[in-house]
Formats: structure tokens, C-alpha cells, sequence
């Protein structure tokens, strides 16, 4: 897997079964590794919020989830072989942890969506060893979130609150989870328990997932899309024409 510089911002350019992989060596061997995903929003955001670029760029490994990003480092000259949906490899970690008998622990969303979350996993694959379970909104116990994580035994964690809280979280306490791997996973709990849906297909790999949650969500989204849109239309455009 080779890491390129885009925008300033370091990422890995991968397949999704290359990332998987990796990871599962990872863990195999016991040695920790953290992971995150990219798209446009948080491109944008870590240039003005260091706090989260540290968390990003303090990862083992950093895949391209949006579109966005792939035509992005395209335009720029990188070539990006397929992008890597945190909601695909998700799934793909959790199929391979039931093969490996690898124990996993869940972390974020409400109660009801976690557990939704935890029943469908269970019933997508029988196998699953799923150590524990807890929702997302647990900030003035930290300490005791991550105690409950630790003596789980689980060997993945993933984590589905929004940024930059799961990449400063995870950055922060990353030493005392006692977990072989971790992944921030944002809205994925979501998806899986059936709260929101994913565009079709066509869609993702157009590059229009960002449309279809404005059409889901139009009061929350599109004020969002349209100002992480617009600056990183701009950042491309400087980077591209302008940095001579």
C-alpha cells in the first residue's frame, strides 16, 4: 500500500482487499493498528482544525472513502485504483472476523441504533464473537467507556460517532483500549441498523452520495455539502493552476 500526499493531507492508495489484508496480518501478529477514512468534508476541515489533522495523520492506515477524494487526487496526477467505503470494509471486517474468530466491540450511535446494529451483524454473520456493545454518547464517563472496551477482549473496535469527536477520542485513549485495531466508522451504525439508507449504486460511484443525503436530509445537509463542496473545488483548482 503506498501513501501519497493530497492537499496537504497523507492517505494510502489501496484495494479494498489489499486493506483487508493488512489488517487481518495486523492483527494476527497482535500489533496494533489505527485506522480512519477521507472524503472532501474532512480534507476541508482538517485544514483549519489541527486537532483532527494530528488524529488523521497519527493513523496506520488512511483510506479514501469518497468519491470526491478519488476524482480529486485523479485530477492532480495520482492514479487511485478504487476508493474504499468505510461502510463496505465495515462489513468486509466484520465477514472476516467471524471466519477468524476475531472479537469484536461496537461503539457509538444511540442505544436502540447499536443494538439494531449488533442484531443485524449477528444475523448477517452467525458466527461473530460481538464482545460488547455501548452507545455514543458516554463523554462525561470516557474512562469507563474505554475500561468496558478493554476488558471485553475484543480485538477490532469500531467506532461510529461523527468527526473529529471519533478521531480525537480514539487518538486520545488509543493506548488503553486494549483492542488490536480500531476504525471510526461514522454513520455506518446507521446504515446497517436501517435508520438511513445508501444511494444506489450508480450514485457511489459517480461521485452523487453526497446528493442523495441532502435529498435524505435537506435541512442538516445541504448548507454542509455546499461549503466543503465549494472550498474543495477551490483547494483543487489553487493546487492545480495556481501553485506554480
Amino acid at each position: 500500500m503506498k501513501r501519497i500526499e493530497f492537499l496537504d493531507s497523507p492517505m494510502d492508495v489501496g484495494t479494498m482487499s489489499e486493506t483487508v489484508s493488512l489488517i487481518e496480518d495486523r492483527i494476527e501478529r497482535g500489533e496494533f493498528l489505527q485506522h480512519v477514512v477521507v472524503n472532501v468534508a474532512k480534507i476541508v476541515n482538517m485544514r483549519r482544525d489541527k486537532k483532527l489533522a494530528e488524529s488523521v495523520s497519527a493513523c496506520d492506515i488512511i483510506n479514501i472513502d469518497g468519491m470526491g477524494v478519488v476524482f480529486g487526487a485523479r485530477f492532480l496526477g495520482h492514479h487511485i485504483p478504487e476508493r474504499v467505503a468505510g461502510v463496505d470494509l465495515f462489513h468486509e471486517l466484520l465477514r472476516m472476523s467471524a471466519i477468524r474468530e476475531f472479537p469484536v466491540f461496537l461503539l457509538g450511535a444511540t442505544d436502540e441504533v447499536v443494538k439494531k446494529t449488533h442484531d443485524k451483524a449477528m444475523e448477517l454473520y452467525p458466527n461473530l464473537d460481538i464482545a460488547g456493545y455501548n452507545d455514543g454518547y458516554f463523554w462525561e464517563n470516557e474512562e469507563e467507556v474505554v475500561k468496558k472496551i478493554r476488558n471485553s477482549g475484543a480485538k477490532l473496535l469500531f467506532v461510529a460517532i461523527t468527526s473529529p469527536k471519533k478521531e480525537n477520542f480514539i487518538n486520545k485513549w488509543k493506548d488503553h483500549l486494549g483492542v488490536d485495531f480500531v476504525m471510526g466508522v461514522g454513520g455506518t451504525f446507521d446504515v446497517v441498523a436501517g435508520k438511513v439508507s445508501r444511494a444506489p449504486l450508480w450514485m457511489q460511484k459517480y461521485g452523487f452520495e453526497w446528493l442523495y443525503r441532502v435529498y435524505q436530509e435537506p435541512r442538516r445537509m445541504w448548507r454542509r455539502y455546499l461549503v466543503t463542496n465549494s472550498r474543495f473545488a477551490w483547494m483543487l483548482i489553487k493546487r492545480k493552476f495556481l501553485s506554480r
